[in-house]
């Protein structure tokens, strides 16, 4: 069962017993950390404005394949975008269980309501 926090704050670590064995739970979500990372970065104010997850699996791996577009406003939204657009992918997204594979900014722009940006992220599960 997947479970995720509204305020994407980090999300405490627990045990659980199955079978008489514990061991870590592994199994959250970890879509909710990556927003948050995504949303400290782009800076304040910002706002996810649409997010899509679909599974994705190899011979070796499985995770998800993630889409989000942030919406960042401000007098210094362009200076914002540009900053999170550099600093991308040197980034480390730490998450319990997960590994961040790829993660791209796959199209920006602006429109009637401000300024976008859409990224692509494929997150792993961590055997």
């Amino acid at each position: 069962m997947t479970s995720a926090r509204h305020d994407f704050g980090a999300q405490k670590m627990t045990r659980t017993t199955r079978q008489g064995t514990a061991r870590d739970r592994r199994e959250g979500d970890p879509f909710p950390f990556l927003l948050a990372h995504l949303l400290k970065l782009a800076g304040r104010p910002a706002m996810v404005d649409k997010a899509s997850s679909r599974p994705w699996a190899s011979a070796l791996f499985e995770g998800r394949r993630h889409v989000v577009t942030l919406r960042l406003e401000g007098a210094d939204a362009v200076e914002r975008r540009a900053t999170l657009s550099s600093a991308l992918s040197q980034q480390q997204f730490p998450m319990p269980g997960h590994f961040v594979a790829d993660i791209c900014i796959d199209a920006q722009g602006e429109d009637a309501w401000g300024i976008w940006v859409r990224l692509s992220a494929l997150i792993i599960r961590d055997w």
